[in-house]
């Protein structure tokens, strides 16, 4: 038996923002919490949205307590805002970070037996629904508008909580390329490597089945076409990889992920390393680790990647060209080639033990185990 579960309403395109107050309406919220950053605010792409609502008359109040990595404090500061402001609905503008705090705060308003951030981690046995969430992504990479995942730091402990609730879901997903448009190229590259990460372990992952394998080979097409010129800020580039990261999410949200996620997450922790970075730097050499575990679907990633004459490779060559192709183009939007400058050495077995207990290792194509997670560190350092 195989389960899909996406989000209720999604728009796409230039201006689809325009769509919020109408959404607002019809649904008969009465108060809503945006939830954004701090640099989105201070560069005026909260206001984009804002704009909207004042123009509109709709009641709003402004929660941007929230780190590039959101923790324990953060989701519990934006329960305590909620609660005092009455809100009824929440927006969430901007990456993962943003989205990812809205729906924690979503669950345990309407779920306060896990008021207990911690008691969100893996897959929580809430009952109840989020509060409606409308989540509007500024950054193509995390897809959290239309996933059921969330990641929640735990500075206590150094470590990050991979949450799994299909009541987290927004309601109303708003992808407009222009709300990425201000994204720096940095940014830009390292959110959309996060994307490419998405698409390539939710194809190979144990639990990928036909409609999953239709939407991410679809992503990764959309995303190797899209990136480079999303990187330079062009209309059909950044057009491209909204679509391309929605589509992603639509899959891995449901079948899940590997070893990337679950190397790269206690990079964030224990650094702070942004998400896209860690994943961008450590995909291409879990591929070679799980190459033998991927049957014929190395082929059908190398074609999507844009190689040509896939049909006519062997299985070594068409492997490692599909490989190759996902190290050129982290190259070519600027990733680095390693990890020497963010691990040491001597914070490998934590790291390693960490990634082994995350959420993300059991749908690696291949059973791994701590030993082999650390020589992948140590082979990326």
């Amino acid at each position: 038996m195989y389960r899909i579960v996406l989000n209720e309403t999604s728009y796409h395109g230039k201006g689809a923002i325009n769509a919020i107050p109408q959404e607002i309406l019809t649904r008969d919220f009465k108060k809503v919490l945006v939830m954004s950053d701090p640099d989105l605010i201070k560069f005026g792409v909260t206001q984009k949205v804002t704009n909207i609502l004042d123009e509109t008359n709709i009641v709003y109040d402004i929660f941007s307590d929230i780190k590039p990595n959101p923790t324990i404090e953060n989701v519990k500061n934006g329960v305590e805002k909620y609660r005092e402001f009455g809100a009824d609905a929440i927006i969430a503008i901007g990456g993962g970070s943003s989205i990812d705090t809205a729906k924690a705060v979503g669950i345990i308003i309407n779920n306060p037996e896990f008021e207990d951030v911690r008691s969100l981690e893996g897959v929580a046995p809430t009952n109840t629904a989020s509060v409606p969430i409308i989540a509007v992504p500024t950054t193509a990479g995390t897809a959290a508008e239309v996933t059921i995942n969330y990641v929640i730091t735990d500075v206590e402990n150094n470590r990050k909580m991979v949450c799994v609730d299909v009541h987290d879901i927004p309601v109303v997903a708003i992808v407009d390329p222009d709300m990425m448009s201000t994204m720096p190229k940095a940014l830009t590259a390292a959110t959309g490597m996060d994307a490419l990460t998405h698409a390539i372990e939710g194809y190979i992952t144990k639990s990928a089945w036909e409609l999953s394998d239709m939407f991410h080979l679809k992503a990764i097409e959309k995303i190797a076409k899209s990136l480079r010129g999303a990187v330079e800020n062009t209309d059909e580039g950044r057009e491209g990889m909204a679509l391309g990261q929605y589509i992603a999410g639509m899959g891995f949200s449901n079948v899940g992920l590997g070893i990337v996620h679950s190397m790269a997450h206690p990079l964030g922790a224990l650094y702070d390393t942004p998400h896209g970075i860690a994943n961008a730097i450590i995909l291409p050499t879990v591929m070679e680790y799980n190459a033998s575990s991927t049957g014929e679907k190395y082929r059908d990633i190398a074609k999507a990647m844009g190689v040509e004459n896939t049909e006519n490779m062997t299985q070594e060559e068409y492997r490692q060209s599909a490989i190759d192709a996902v190290r050129q183009l982290a190259k070519d939007v600027g990733i680095p080639e390693n990890l020497k400058d963010i691990v040491k050495e001597e914070d490998i077995p934590f790291l390693a033990q960490s990634a082994f207990d995350d959420a993300c290792r059991p749908g690696n194509p291949k059973d791994t185990c701590v030993e082999d997670i650390v020589e992948l560190y140590k082979k990326l350092i």
